[in-house]
């Protein structure tokens, strides 16, 4: 779904996402495309609450917080201007990965630490719960 270079030991501010059209947790399909110094801004105050988990925290996951429509402006890899309005899971996965070029990890912004749990524990929490969202 998303990488950031400093996941790779990468110092450049660039992430890579993919959202395909067979992932149930979005409701549109964002095709393979290359950020360039990304800006996220909220769009609103509604904040949704789902399971995040992370490449770099392997086989953890935690309930976090985040807006539920934000704003993407940034450059492809070409340099072109890239703006998209997200909502729902896409929204989710830019600030996620935004996080990662500011320094943050999902842990961060949880509200709730006591929700941090082993991948293989969470069956006590429902199905949706296995789902990683992020990167």
């Amino acid at each position: 779904v998303g990488l950031a270079a400093p996941q790779v030991h990468v110092s450049l501010r660039l992430a890579v996402i993919e959202v395909p059209a067979s992932d149930e947790r979005s409701i549109e399909a964002v095709p393979l495309t290359v950020l360039v110094n990304p800006v996220v801004t909220p769009v609103g105050e509604e904040r949704l609450t789902a399971w995040e988990g992370c490449l770099s925290v392997p086989g953890l996951r935690g309930m976090v917080p985040r807006f539920a429509r934000a704003r993407l402006e940034a450059r492809d890899r070409d340099g072109r201007p890239y703006i998209a309005d997200a909502s729902g899971f896409f929204a989710r996965v830019i600030q996620h990965e935004c996080d990662h070029l500011d320094g943050r990890v999902y842990l961060d912004r949880m509200d709730d630490l006591r929700t941090l749990s082993f991948l293989r524990e969470l069956h006590r929490f429902g199905p949706d719960a296995h789902n990683e969202e992020g990167s």
